[in-house]
């Protein structure tokens, strides 16, 4: 394999931009490993009483999450989200949001996201991932929360009113962004294929229906550009493998195919390619403790719809040779 290296003049601003994503995606690979390495390191090498304090906080995290779902106020440390890093990263692939509605500021939402791509950072993540020590300070902290049921209605049944003790902080909508086709999804995550997993994802629209939230589809055009993945076909003894690993963990452990930070043929780093993320308009629904599955599939049916239309409307503005590309709905 001939390996093309990054041409040596470069413009700085370039060098950063590849420099900053790099060490984020770095970060998100490694810190769930991070995390469970120390606390084992702790557990063997600390104090009596060291010990004794890491297993109160291993309590507290267990009885916080199973009571408060590790819920967190506001949007987390905004100087996380928004720094040096992020910034450079966005201007790397680059990433750009496109309204085509307004959302009211009285009002709760779901946006339902597709594809859900390779990294997938999005604001609710894998429940399991807050029972890990550290990790779950850092994503709290980022303004993660978790994609279960009961976390994602504690959120969703919040007040609007601005005078509310929960909107302090000015915000009076609460937002829940969900990645729907999960780990599935990723699974079919490769350059200009847009397999959706959803047909088996009513859950998000039950959630929706009980707290009275509308549904906001969001389809992120060149998401699946970033990465590449090893040949993974439905068939493939690899596809077993992930599928296997997925159902005992939650996780779909991915063979990508990125850049490094001097070449482009392989490594972890993603490619440079433009990512839009187009926000469509919300999906009203009507509330109820409990959805009747007529109406469930109803609402879930205008999604998809609303999924299908967004795609064919703006794919030829956003992928290049649009007409080979074509959605697939799973």
């Amino acid at each position: 394999m001939k390996i093309e290296w990054a041409p040596i003049k470069m413009p700085p601003r370039r060098r950063l931009q590849t420099l900053a994503t790099g060490l984020y995606v770095y970060i998100v690979l490694f810190l769930p490993f991070m995390s469970m390495f120390l606390t084992i390191f702790f557990l063997l090498y600390l104090s009596f009483m060291g010990r004794a304090i890491l297993l109160l906080y291993l309590s507290f995290i267990y009885y916080d999450h199973k009571k408060h779902f590790s819920n967190i106020y506001g949007n987390g440390w905004l100087p996380l989200r928004n720094n040096f890093l992020t910034k450079h990263m966005r201007e790397y692939f680059p990433i750009e949001l496109v309204k085509t509605a307004e959302l009211k500021p009285n009002r709760n939402y779901i946006l339902a996201c597709f594809p859900h791509g390779v990294i997938g950072p999005k604001i609710a993540t894998l429940d399991v991932h807050f029972y890990i020590p550290f990790l779950r300070e850092i994503l709290r902290f980022w303004g993660l929360i978790s994609c279960s049921k009961e976390s994602l209605i504690y959120y969703l049944t919040k007040s609007n009113d601005p005078e509310h003790s929960d909107n302090k902080d000015g915000f009076t909508s609460n937002a829940v962004a969900l990645l729907v086709g999960g780990a599935q999804e990723s699974l079919d995550s490769h350059p200009r294929h847009y397999v959706l997993t959803i047909k088996s994802r009513q859950g998000f629209v039950k959630v929706a229906i009980r707290t009275g939230s509308a549904i906001v589809p969001s389809f992120s055009f060149g998401e699946v550009d970033i990465y590449d993945q090893v040949n993974n076909s439905s068939d493939s003894r690899l596809r077993r493998f992930q599928l296997f690993v997925k159902e005992l963990t939650g996780v779909s452990p991915l063979i990508v195919i990125g850049r490094g930070f001097f070449q482009y043929n392989f490594g972890f780093i993603p490619q440079r390619h433009q990512i839009v993320q187009v926000v469509g308009s919300p999906i009203e629904v009507k509330q109820t403790y409990d959805p009747d599955p007529q109406y469930v599939n109803e609402i879930h049916q205008k999604v998809i719809q609303a999924l299908e239309e967004m795609f064919e409307k703006y794919k030829h503005k956003y992928i290049e040779n649009a007409n080979k590309v074509h959605l697939i709905i799973n």
